[in-house]
């Protein structure tokens, strides 16, 4: 006789599921059969699923799958030497090679370098080495108090020490010390980008 209220059809369900937890021995069987259903139906859909080419073992050299080759993975090929890679290093030319301009910028930035004539504004000092000086290290210059400088005078000629194609190291003595002063050609001529102090 069929099932006619709700009342019958939730006892019915309530009966189901309940069958399970009357015994452990229904409850074992139980999870066997839903281990069994959930294991052949994922065998199922692995077994109905199309193989992709290059996967399989009749794909690779030889007719067997390395052991170290992962499926689905390709194989790497044999690595390549390259050849070794010389080391950079900047263009250095001989000491002969330095521009003439860019020795005379070193001589006459130092010149205006040294400390100035008492009164002189630091304003001042700074215009007197505008014409010598790239504009980023005007920047850096305009922090300088110029009566710190304990130079007073050039001494002697400039000289180059280290000559590249685009910048140029001048030494410059001084009554107190040797100037090293870098020299950097932009797109107004030879211009004073930095100094140090030998």
């Amino acid at each position: 006789m069929p099932i006619r209220t709700p009342h019958g059809r939730g006892a019915a369900y309530r009966a189901i599921w309940a069958w399970p937890l009357r015994s452990p021995l229904r409850l074992a069987f139980t999870t066997a059969v839903v281990i069994a259903v959930v294991v052949g139906s994922t065998l199922a859909i692995a077994a109905l699923a199309p193989v992709r080419p290059g996967s399989g073992p009749a794909d690779v050299p030889g007719g067997a799958a390395s052991a170290g080759r992962r499926p689905g993975v390709p194989s790497s090929p044999t690595p390549t030497i390259l050849p070794p890679v010389p080391e950079l290093t900047p263009s250095q030319l001989p000491l002969s090679a330095a521009p003439a301009a860019a020795v005379e910028v070193a001589g006459r930035w130092a010149a205006a370098w040294v400390r100035p004539r008492q009164g002189t504004t630091p304003r001042e000092w700074l215009d007197g080495l505008r014409n010598t000086t790239t504009d980023e290290y005007l920047g850096v210059l305009s922090a300088v108090d110029p009566d710190n400088i304990p130079a007073t005078r050039v001494t002697g000629k400039p000289r180059p020490v280290r000559v590249a194609p685009r910048s140029v190291q001048v030494e410059v003595p001084t009554d107190t010390l040797k100037l090293i002063v870098l020299v950097v050609r932009d797109e107004s001529g030879w211009r004073v980008a930095g100094y140090d102090r030998e």
